[in-house]
């Protein structure tokens, strides 16, 4: 069994994961590591603009980070509804 202490530290460590996982932080960090990883593998290839090019994947992870909130807003929404309509 554990011991609360053990619990309260597991829960910090969640709570930091969760923290991380939707800071802005993170996401800066990833969009620079798309357009990095995308402007070198458009300049390998030979594009002809690769360093505005690589703006498109980026450009697309940081819409996608900026809709989540919304389309998760909708799903639990629909999917609440959908729980309590099978239990009735």
């Amino acid at each position: 069994m554990q011991s609360v202490e053990e619990i309260l530290k597991r829960n910090s460590r969640v709570e930091l994961d969760k923290a991380w996982e939707t800071s802005k932080t993170r996401k800066v960090i990833i969009a620079l590591i798309t357009y990095f990883t995308a402007s070198i593998f458009l300049f390998i290839i030979d594009n002809n603009a690769p360093f505005i090019n690589a703006f498109v994947p980026t450009g697309g992870y940081l819409l996608s980070t900026l809709s989540m909130p919304l389309i998760k807003k909708w799903w639990v929404k629909n999917y609440i509804d959908k729980s309590v309509n099978i239990l009735d």
